[in-house]
């Protein structure tokens, strides 16, 4: 009898279960139970346990992006291929409704100039003032003239860091002063996961957090990077090592509110993160941030 239980004590444990699954024991009472039960049950405790020790602490931040407002200057090269697209455009180009009343316009005052110009051939006008084209383009350039637009750019708010209306041209990422251990840095907004919510659910709950009440557009549910920092040994707590950081992108969807007094927030370019950002953090973000 010990060699076939030495045979069965060798099978692994899944042919095992299987086995005891393909038989009948309709008579005996017992319920039946599968292997996927056994195996889904048993990757719900590991899944259980190994969060309950991991030693890393989860946190969702989030990468609140204001495009640009307006188009970007263009440099050299790209005037230069404006101005030959429009070259092009103009020489292929037919006359415009505009253009032909001109002509026509023009046609009319050589005939009244003539000789042998005969004014019956404008009685099909009913004796109506004739407003010419170029009554209506010297209209134009007076209504032209009184027009002011908008400034491009504007020195006092383009220097104001807390404004979302400065370089209207460039895209803006949004900083917040928060505290890490007993030091304040400035970070992308974030916040620690608490269990039963998903990582964006996290991200949107520190936007939520926010004193100015922003509102954004989150740009899907998977995060567009990672960042993880160990902790010095002297703050650890229990068996926490450190923490990982996980980034999801959004847009900002509407004009940005007042800025709420005293709030610790920044707007920046790209260019600018550097300034505020630690190089390791920096060197995360900026796989994710387009100067654009």
């Amino acid at each position: 009898m010990a060699a076939p239980c030495g045979r069965m004590a060798s099978r692994p444990l899944f042919q095992l279960l299987s086995c005891f699954n393909r038989t009948a024991v309709g008579n005996a009472g017992i319920r039946q139970f599968s292997t996927a039960s056994v195996c889904r049950a048993t990757l719900q405790a590991k899944s259980v346990t190994e969060r309950a020790s991991s030693p890393w602490t989860l946190m969702a931040a989030v990468c609140l992006q204001r495009l640009p407002v307006i188009s970007a200057d263009c440099n050299p090269i790209e005037q230069q291929f404006k101005d030959m697209i429009l070259q092009m455009e103009l020489e292929k180009s037919v006359l415009s409704d505009h253009e032909l009343q001109l002509l026509e316009d023009a046609e009319r005052m050589r005939r009244k100039q003539a000789d042998d110009y005969d004014s019956d051939e404008e009685e099909g006008r009913d004796g109506q003032e004739i407003m010419l084209a170029q009554d209506l383009e010297d209209a134009w350039e007076q209504k032209l003239k009184s027009f002011q637009p908008a400034p491009r750019a504007r020195a006092d708010v383009d220097k104001d860091l807390t404004s979302a209306q400065r370089c209207l041209a460039e895209t803006l990422v949004l900083l917040a002063e928060q505290q890490v251990g007993k030091e304040k840095l400035w970070l992308l907004p974030q916040t620690q996961w608490q269990e039963g919510e998903t990582l964006r659910q996290t991200a949107e709950r520190a936007l939520d957090s926010l004193p100015a009440g922003y509102k954004a557009t989150f740009l899907g549910n998977a995060p567009c990077g990672v960042y993880k920092y160990k902790l010095p040994k002297a703050i650890r707590i229990e068996n926490t090592v450190g923490t990982k950081v996980f980034f999801f992108k959004a847009i900002l969807s509407d004009s940005a509110p007042p800025k709420a007094p005293k709030a610790p927030l920044l707007w920046l370019t790209k260019s600018e993160l550097q300034r505020y950002l630690k190089p390791a953090y920096m060197m995360k973000v900026d796989r994710f941030v387009l100067g654009v």
